[in-house]
């Protein structure tokens, strides 16, 4: 018989197998058409059993001989062929990258780790800048006044804070240029405050000043913040009020001639208690109460200070007459 002769559709090829005619591939008995091309085999029942694989047919027979009617190869058929091509050793396997929540895992760790090396390594340098951590001012003595100023000789300042302030007790009024503080030159609004800082609260200092040219020494005890900060309170919100007089715009002079300084009168408001007693616009004050004036910011402080309705002299320069001039306070 022909080698090409056809063979009956359930042809056997061994006990176990059949020959498909179209694509002459092994197939397990039992099929109804033909796994590689489609072909029907016959009436089999075994359509989903397990593929039994030959170990006699190779990768690279089946690529040979698999081949749709006409002689085109099918897609697996070249299937086949490209991997009996490729040596099994050659076949790598996809490298798998690393996800994002893991470079965010890793740069958290990273983050940790240079900050507690940072926390290690910054307090044993002196001049380290310490970052993330708030300054913490550390507490220092206060005069009692409102602010400092740079002046020839020294620093002055313009007016008591409060009474009864560490400055009011000493004596000292705006317009005093403080020399030395506690034994020490000041010559700079910088230096002032740091000898603040220096000295521990409560302590008793003595405070050289200048006052109308001639030098003058004093002690002053200094106070906490607190302390200053309750004595402006009871300042502000003294049973009995606050003291009137009725002028404004005044502003700091020196009369000619002298080194005397003062606070010369703008407006005197008509019926209020300086124009009362007398006060008129251009009156150089000199003395309040007894306390030397020489800054206008003084004068405003001495006359809020002033007890109401109660007679306080004031000094006064009216052209070169001096007057004292008594006026009954009134109430703000």
């Amino acid at each position: 018989m022909s080698q090409n002769a056809p063979q009956p559709l359930n042809a056997e090829t061994s006990s176990s197998s059949t020959t498909c005619q179209n694509c002459h591939s092994s197939m397990p008995m039992g099929l109804r058409f033909c796994r590689n091309c489609g072909y029907r085999l016959g009436e089999g029942v075994a359509e989903y059993t397990e593929t039994v694989r030959f170990p006699t047919v190779t990768a690279a027979a089946s690529a040979t001989t698999t081949a749709m009617p006409g002689g085109f190869p099918t897609a697996a058929g070249m299937g086949a062929r490209q991997m009996a091509k490729v040596p099994p050793c050659a076949v790598k396997r996809r490298k798998r990258g690393m996800s994002g929540i893991t470079w965010i895992f890793l740069i958290m760790i990273m983050f940790f780790v240079v900050g507690a090396g940072a926390s290690f390594f910054v307090p044993r340098f002196p001049g380290a800048i310490r970052i993330g951590t708030p300054a913490v001012a550390s507490p220092r003595s206060y005069f009692g006044v409102n602010s400092f100023d740079t002046t020839d000789g020294g620093v002055t300042f313009d007016s008591i804070e409060a009474p009864g302030s560490p400055a009011d007790k000493a004596g000292l009024v705006g317009g005093d240029i403080i020399t030395t503080f506690d034994g020490h030159p000041v010559s700079s609004e910088d230096e002032m405050m740091g000898r603040l800082m220096e000295t521990p609260i409560g302590k008793t200092i003595d405070v050289a000043y200048i006052r109308d040219g001639e030098p003058k020494l004093t002690k002053l005890t200094t106070i906490s913040k607190g302390e200053l900060d309750g004595l402006g309170r009871a300042f502000a919100n003294r049973p009995g009020g606050r003291g009137k007089l009725g002028i404004a715009d005044q502003e700091t002079v020196e009369l000619p001639g002298t080194k005397l300084h003062g606070a010369r009168l703008g407006t005197v408001q008509v019926n209020l208690p300086g124009d009362m007693a007398g006060l008129k616009s251009g009156d150089v004050v000199i003395e309040f109460g007894g306390t030397p004036i020489r800054t206008a910011e003084e004068l405003a402080y001495r006359i809020q200070a002033a007890v109401p309705y109660e007679t306080v002299v004031i000094k006064v320069m009216r052209g070169s007459e001096p007057l004292e001039i008594p006026v009954r306070m009134g109430r703000r």
